[in-house]
């Protein structure tokens, strides 16, 4: 039974997921472009990326999104990726939401004190703290030296620089779309997009339970402070697919390594 305050929970999920979504396919109109699924077909996880510095870190962040219905189910930490992992399962069903957080005191010094003093100029607002995943990047665009610097350091990093906390990417699961992975793989590359080493562009590991491809949406034209302009990418598209399909776990709970698996107090 629906507690009393849930439907407007529900709500208000919907209304964040919408944005989440319209958000991801205005940044990325290749992926709008699809027409391989039926377009109202949700995706079965969205894998959002922030970092632990002040209001974005995970313990700001996953209390507005337990408001919206959501609930942190586990953790995982991945130290040669230099990330804490948080998955949270959806009230009465739906996407799962995997929240990534960059590590920044995995950085050296010289580019963590660049990134952090880019973030530090973002001013102060009184917004939901939950909209910051939809309201594009809330401090100034990063010159191309230090968008370069922050690569060489960690792509994530680089990444998070140009985009502030967003959704990186939307996973699919092929079960749902009711179309096999190697069918969907070929028609996603016909379709021109890049398949990915998932390692390198995935944002991170994933277990051997699934068969996952991760693919690459089209480098954009980026203006970057200064007046420079390159071209990017800036996030992607995930597939996935259970070895075995009898199971009753949902693809997301299967997602993350489980020896990563952690504690958290």
């Amino acid at each position: 039974m629906l507690s009393p305050n849930a439907h407007h929970r529900v709500t208000q999920r919907e209304a964040f997921l919408q944005e989440l979504w319209l958000d991801y396919v205005h940044t990325h109109p290749d992926i709008a472009a699809l027409r391989l699924w039926p377009t109202d077909t949700p995706p079965a996880y969205f894998t959002l990326l922030t970092l632990n510095h002040g209001a974005y870190d995970i313990s700001h962040l996953t209390p507005a999104l337990t408001r919206l219905g959501y609930e942190a189910v586990s953790h995982y930490a991945m130290a040669d990726k230099g990330l804490l992992v948080t998955l949270l399962a959806p009230e009465n069903g739906g996407s799962w939401l995997v929240l990534a957080e960059l590590q920044t005191g995995t950085l050296c010094k010289a580019p963590r004190d660049a990134l952090i003093a880019l973030m530090q100029q973002a001013p102060t607002t009184e917004s939901e703290t939950h909209t910051l995943f939809h309201q594009g990047r809330p401090w100034p665009m990063p010159t191309w030296r230090l968008y370069q610097t922050l690569y060489e350091a960690h792509p994530l990093a680089a990444w998070l620089s140009v985009m502030g906390p967003r959704l990186h990417h939307a996973g699919f699961d092929c079960q749902q779309l009711g179309v096999s992975l190697p069918t969907l793989d070929q028609q996603v590359r016909e379709a021109g997009l890049i398949g990915g080493d998932s390692l390198q562009h995935g944002v991170f590991p994933v277990s051997n339970l699934l068969d996952h491809r991760f693919y690459l949406t089209t480098a954009q034209k980026t203006v970057f402070a200064e007046g420079d302009e390159h071209r990017v990418c800036l996030g992607g598209l995930a597939l996935v697919q259970k070895h075995v399909s009898d199971g009753y776990e949902q693809v997301a709970e299967l997602l993350l390594p489980h020896h990563t698996r952690c504690e958290m107090a």
